[in-house]
């Protein structure tokens, strides 16, 4: 072998070498990514099949034009009141902003539903577009995706 061929085959291998120490980094970050995003979806997974919750009412009082929701949390995992999503009548309120106010097992000053306690949400008529009255759908959405939905039921007058 001359000059040339050996020079030719250490700039191959140079240049092999070279692309292996790029390669390899990008390729370990990518794998990386893949395996935390993998690993969030499990996550999620298992959260949604921890909680569960049943809207036991909902009530519209005509006499205080207030609508009243109530769930129980009958899941393992805690929830935040706040993060919750009410949906009347096809109109979004938000459950952690000032359209409604939360109580949990009758205490305004939390916002953590653990398990068996009943979360109270009570939005005013003034803060929906929507008409509220008997046969109203009502639909709590918590942060994790799951939902229960209940039809109002108008009391006093």
């Amino acid at each position: 072998m001359g000059v040339s061929v050996s020079a030719s085959t250490a700039i191959i291998v140079a240049g092999l070498f070279f692309a292996f120490t790029t390669f390899y980094p990008v390729a370990a970050n990518g794998f990386d990514r893949v395996s935390d995003a993998q690993h969030g979806v499990n996550e999620r997974a298992l959260e949604r099949q921890n909680t569960d919750f049943a809207v036991t009412n909902a009530t519209f009082d005509a006499g205080t034009d207030t609508l009243t929701v109530n769930a129980t949390n009958e899941g393992s995992i805690g929830l935040v009141a706040g993060d919750a999503t009410l949906v009347v009548g096809n109109e979004y309120v938000d459950v952690g902003g000032p359209n409604a106010s939360t109580t949990v097992d009758g205490n305004a000053d939390t916002d953590l539903w653990l398990g068996g306690e009943r979360l109270t949400v009570r939005v005013a008529q003034g803060n929906t577009t929507t008409a509220i009255g008997n046969g109203t759908r009502v639909v709590l959405v918590v942060e994790s995706g799951v939902r229960d939905a209940a039809t109002v039921t108008e009391v006093g007058a």
